[in-house]
């Protein structure tokens, strides 16, 4: 069953990942706190094999087996149904550990109605995908299995507030794009969909995550969405309204069939008159550094991550607001494959580049 860590009020260390089959329109849990549950609840439940959501009793199954690992058999409790959509049933369950509920994790398990009408490419994709945590997943799933989200939205980034750990959720759109293959353009939800996708290209890259993700920068900084479309033509007017009239070039990179097609010619907003005057100016650079009409003038995920944006992040001594340490941030797995030895000097500090055994590329192996 696929699991995700419960809602970003839940004040509790992210759950495991679960593989199952998963839920395309899954919607996404409400705050729930650990201790809503009995906290003497023991393990006397019947015990049922295989994946199931029966409510109060224990569920045992067999999960992972990836990349040469073991399987392991997992049992949990189903506590109630947090959600329901067009393609499944969420459930909220406990994990058991040492026989002892009160101290398994809460995670949620979607299951999911099959439908053969539909391809769901969500299960394949997750066995491809090994990855501990926005950009910093970005840049996992774009390099590594050559992943496009393309659904990133506030609502699929999961966060959680004791440890500040941020996860990339709900894959049901996801895909791997392969270069000289049509994908479809009507995806992504539509405040955050790239300008490419509403002129209709169908030959796109996973830039299209790149742009959804500075929609998101933006409206964390906005404190609202930065481009609120009521449908398909008035999203563009929108962005067109912020970025202004895009010119034949861009117009090209992002759909060559419309580059005859003449646009009202409206100016560009000064980003720095779109934020609050007291807008850190790093803040302004990155989401406009996201948020570019071509889609290989966008900044890469890794690239992103470098960013001085994130330079408070990378002190020896940074800490969370909350006084805790922060999430490991640097154990990078294949994400720095082709990097750049200055890109990696900028994204990896130099304290924890001292320590070593990071699995750092050797330079030579870079390339520039």
């Amino acid at each position: 069953m696929a699991s995700i860590p419960l809602g970003p009020h839940h004040h509790q260390q992210p759950p495991e990942q679960l593989q199952s089959q998963p839920d395309n329109n899954a919607p996404k849990l409400p705050a729930r706190r650990g201790s809503d549950v009995d906290a003497d609840k023991e393990m006397s439940a019947t015990v049922i094999e295989g994946n199931g959501e029966v409510t109060g009793h224990i569920i045992s199954t067999t999960i992972g087996g990836k990349n040469g690992e073991p399987k392991q058999t997992i049992s949990y409790m189903a506590e109630r149904v947090v959600g329901t959509g067009s393609f499944g049933v969420v459930f909220q369950v406990r994990i058991n550990k040492a026989k002892c509920l009160e101290t398994g994790e809460a995670v949620a398990i979607k299951k999911v109605l099959q439908d053969r009408r539909y391809k769901n490419r969500e299960l394949q994709l997750m066995r491809l995908m090994d990855h501990p945590n926005i950009f910093r997943g970005l840049a996992y799933i774009h390099t590594v299995p050559r992943v496009c989200h393309r659904d990133v939205k506030p609502q699929n980034l999961l966060v959680d507030p004791l440890t500040h750990q941020v996860k990339l959720c709900d894959f049901g759109s996801a895909k791997v794009l392969v270069k000289g293959e049509s994908n479809i353009s009507y995806i992504c939800s539509r405040y955050y969909r790239a300008p490419e996708l509403i002129f209709g290209a169908t030959e796109y890259t996973t830039s299209i995550d790149i742009w959804s993700a500075g929609c998101v920068l933006a409206e964390l900084l906005l404190g609202q969405p930065l481009f609120p479309g009521e449908n398909q033509v008035d999203q563009l007017v929108e962005i067109i309204k912020v970025l202004g009239t895009p010119t034949r070039e861009e117009i090209r990179c992002m759909n060559s069939n419309y580059t005859d097609f003449r646009f009202p010619q409206i100016k560009a907003h000064p980003w720095h008159k779109i934020f609050h005057k007291r807008m850190p100016p790093e803040a302004i650079d990155l989401a406009s550094r996201l948020l570019q009409y071509s889609p290989s003038l966008r900044c890469s995920a890794l690239e992103a991550c470098a960013h001085p944006f994130f330079d408070e992040l990378r002190e020896p001594n940074a800490r969370l607001p909350n006084g805790r340490p922060l999430p490991p941030l640097f154990n990078f797995k294949q994400e720095l494959a082709g990097a750049s030895p200055e890109l990696i000097n900028r994204l990896i500090p130099e304290h924890v580049r001292r320590q070593g055994g990071l699995g750092l590329p050797h330079p030579s192996s870079t390339q520039i």
